[in-house]
């Protein structure tokens, strides 16, 4: 498996990628476009602000709760699936 594997790489390796390289002309080009420079500008930005105490408490209780309920279905998922497992194998012993 690992031998298929390691010439399944080789001939992947091969192949062209999905986007060409752009060929570079020998020469320099003929026609040039003038170069025109980008203005920056530059402004102040206002400081941070950390959230306020509400909306703390509320982002708080949200993932609490998204918490609970992505447990509660894992463990549910879990529960029906070992139970599945241990009913299907007592039943082949059973036969």
């Amino acid at each position: 498996m690992a031998g298929l594997a390691i010439v399944a790489l080789v001939f992947a390796g091969w192949r062209k990628t999905a986007r060409a390289a752009p060929r570079t002309p020998r020469a320099e080009p003929k026609l040039r476009r003038p170069r025109v420079p980008i203005g920056i500008a530059e402004s102040t930005v206002p400081l941070y602000k950390p959230p306020n105490v509400i909306r703390r408490v509320l982002s708080g209780v949200a993932s609490l709760g998204l918490g609970v309920v992505i447990g509660i279905v894992s463990a549910i998922v879990i529960a029906f699936g070992s139970a599945f497992l241990v009913i299907t194998m007592t039943d082949l012993l059973k036969s």
